[in-house]
């Protein structure tokens, strides 16, 4: 469990199931990531069920973002692609969308780069956008990430074709940027 001056991120729980949804059948929500919008609630329990199963089977770790003052889950952070080899992995997130424009994912992704670059010991993250998601390349950069390629064509939703923008941040670069660092 990680916490903030607003949040804790816990790991996933049925209870979530519910704002799950809310976020991944959000065509706006999910206009940008590589799959369609869930249709019904069954794909948000399995996708809970999923979840709770990264850590064990070491795929990767996620984070329920859920406001301290009532544990509503807001939206959700997963560190994941681990090679621990090169000590990298990659990160993404996701919040829905009435909660969008609050600094609550600012404040969640600062949690987890800190606890990657700290407890978990890497040296990188990396993280693939959507070029034209305007809001996620705004914060990869207030958090330092610097873009670093991009790979032409690379998801397939539906009929729509996008590209990948890819992204790294450095533990040394994020510790000259933090207080006290």
């Amino acid at each position: 469990m990680l916490t903030t001056s607003r949040l804790v991120l816990r790991e996933t729980a049925d209870r979530d199931v519910e704002s799950v949804f809310e976020m991944e059948s959000d065509p706006v929500a999910m206009r940008y990531w590589s799959r369609p919008p869930m249709r019904e609630i069954a794909e948000a329990r399995e996708a809970v069920q999923r979840a709770r199963t990264y850590f064990s089977a070491r795929e990767g770790l996620r984070w329920s973002v859920c406001r301290a003052a009532d544990d509503l889950m807001l939206g959700h952070v997963s560190v994941f692609d681990f090679s621990e080899q090169n000590r990298r992995a990659e990160i993404g997130y996701g919040l829905a969308r009435r909660h969008w424009g609050q600094g609550f994912m600012h404040e969640a992704l600062t949690a987890v780069i800190d606890f990657a670059f700290g407890p978990l010991g890497l040296r990188r993250l990396e993280a693939d956008t959507d070029p034209r998601n305007r809001a996620s390349l705004r914060a990869l950069e207030r958090l330092g990430f610097t873009r670093e390629g991009l790979l032409r064509e690379r998801w397939q939703v539906g009929d729509e074709i996008s590209d990948s923008a890819l992204w790294g941040l450095l533990a040394r670069e994020w510790r000259e940027r933090r207080p006290g660092g």
